[in-house]
């Protein structure tokens, strides 16, 4: 018998806890993007730092939701047999891959740490968010993950 909502194991009171976290990395690694094309246009280290910071901070918040993610996919075989969530739990780890070589890159001296090669991560980050925040929408929305009704 199969599920007709395949429930969300990590969550708190029925909520579930990884589309909780999900926002918190979507801004901040979108904000890197932001500030370092302000870094790029104005050259104001002060950008370059922020960007770092948001990087860190998007880090910690991915991983936390990549954790409770990784609890609801391995705890339920009907999760993993929706079609969106390989391809999301594959592009979320790129994208957190992706992010950590950022912070790196953006751990080197201001201007070498943004251009380019910081800014084009920041870019194909974004990129990959918006594909797999797709896909995350499509297993809620579509598919009724972790839906209570």
């Amino acid at each position: 018998m199969s599920e007709r909502n395949p429930p969300s194991k990590a969550s708190i009171a029925g909520h579930p806890i990884h589309p909780m976290l999900v926002p918190f990395p979507i801004v901040c690694f979108t904000g890197a993007l932001v500030t370092d094309i302000v870094y790029w246009q104005t050259a104001d280290i002060m950008w370059s730092n922020f960007s770092a910071w948001l990087l860190t901070v998007g880090l910690i918040m991915g991983g936390l939701a990549a954790l409770a993610g990784l609890v609801d996919f391995l705890s339920s075989r009907s999760i993993r047999a929706q079609a969106p969530a390989w391809p999301h739990l594959l592009g979320n780890v790129l994208v957190l891959g992706l992010s950590l070589l950022n912070a790196f890159v953006h751990s080197r001296d201001a201007w070498t740490s943004v251009v380019p090669t910081g800014l084009v991560l920041s870019a194909v980050v974004v990129l990959l968010i918006c594909v797999t925040g797709w896909l995350g929408w499509s297993m809620v929305y579509r598919h009724r993950v972790g839906v209570l009704s």
